[in-house]
């Protein structure tokens, strides 16, 4: 942020604008002011009048409901929430990397994230900060086997963005699982002095948010897909990951290549490869299905190849090798690391920031 600072006092646009007043952040704003029904002048002109819809509503709820107490521009209340959210999602982070892999890593684990393509928009107003936080509190909730908090967090995050599925999923297929093995082994109590009622809680209250919007949003469309139609409308549907694979190996074929599409496509091959040590690592699953979602969502999906980097943000699970790896490393080199992708990633923030003209 402070690199971006020093650039926007040669001129541009201030720094306030970059942060809470651009991309997706106005359409959170409008939300948040307008509601969802209001038309946005010179915006959605191609996606129709459900545009906003495609736009899920905690995030602008809590920018309504803190702008109504507070005396504070509504773009200024948005980056606060978003600013808060960041440093409860790097707490979140911390605790469940420490708590899978041990203190060291944890703190790693949070530099990492910190520092990750993209990271950037930790510091805007978008919904990932709100979300990383609601699915690394769920999932550490899920470990602590707090299902019922567990439970009420997937669903708060379900309400936050349609990847919501990936935390919902994660907390729900652990929580059956544990429900399976305590029956098997034929106790009244699940592994680890579980009890059936809070697993069942987790089961049903985690997807009530998701679901809850998806269901809303057919309403308003009159047709249960209501909320798939307005995703077509924004050019996003699910496909298997042919139209990702094509832009990957496109990218090797064309003589003008952004640094933006570059760091996307080697963010996507990473992510996968990490997911596979992950895996050979036998992390917990509830981290695995997480992470797994998350990466099935950003490569099936079609369209907006260069916002899949940030798609990829809350799946931080994919982050544990590499902090385990400079973990173990001797200090100097663990901090030589981390100092120099930091200032790698400062230059790339700013670079999204200023000269990249789409969303991040």
């Amino acid at each position: 942020m402070a690199a971006v600072l020093v650039r926007t006092d040669e001129g541009g646009p201030g720094l306030g604008t970059i942060l809470a007043a651009r991309y997706d952040a106005i359409y959170y704003l409008h939300i948040a002011e307008y509601g969802y029904a209001a038309p946005m002048a010179n915006d959605c002109v191609v996606q129709g009048a459900l545009c906003k819809y495609a736009f899920f509503p905690l995030y602008p709820g809590l920018i309504r409901g803190f702008s109504a107490v507070l005396p504070l521009p509504v773009g200024w209340v948005a980056w606060g929430i978003a600013a808060i959210a960041s440093l409860l999602a790097a707490w979140g982070i911390f605790s469940v990397a420490e708590r899978v892999a041990g203190r060291r890593t944890g703190v790693i684990a949070v530099v990492l994230w910190g520092i990750a393509p993209h990271a950037m928009v930790e510091s805007m107003a978008y919904t990932e900060p709100v979300f990383t936080a609601l699915s690394a509190w769920a999932l550490y909730a899920a470990l602590s086997h707090r299902w019922t908090q567990a439970g009420l967090l997937a669903s708060l995050a379900g309400l936050t963005r349609p990847s919501g599925s990936a935390v919902v999923a994660a907390v729900v297929l652990t929580a059956l699982w544990t429900m399976f093995v305590s029956h098997r082994r034929r106790e009244e109590a699940s592994v680890r002095g579980d009890r059936t009622g809070p697993l069942l809680v987790a089961v049903l209250v985690a997807p009530l948010g998701w679901c809850a919007w998806f269901a809303w949003v057919g309403y308003r469309a009159g047709d249960w897909r209501g909320y798939f139609q307005v995703q077509e409308k924004w050019g996003s549907a699910f496909d298997g990951g042919r139209f990702t694979f094509h832009r990957i190996a496109d990218m090797f074929l064309q003589r003008s290549l952004t640094l933006n599409t570059a760091v996307v496509a080697a963010t996507i091959i990473s992510a996968v490869v990490l997911f596979v040590l992950c895996v050979q690592q036998r992390q917990h699953p509830a981290l695995l299905i997480y992470a797994g979602v998350l990466l099935l969502i950003a490569v099936g999906g079609e369209g907006y190849f260069h916002s899949k980097a940030r798609f990829l943000l809350p799946a931080f699970p994919l982050l544990l090798p590499i902090a385990q790896g400079l973990a173990k490393a001797r200090p100097r080199t663990a901090y030589t690391l981390l100092a120099a992708s930091t200032l790698l990633s400062s230059a790339y923030g700013v670079y999204l920031m200023l000269v990249w003209q789409r969303s991040p």
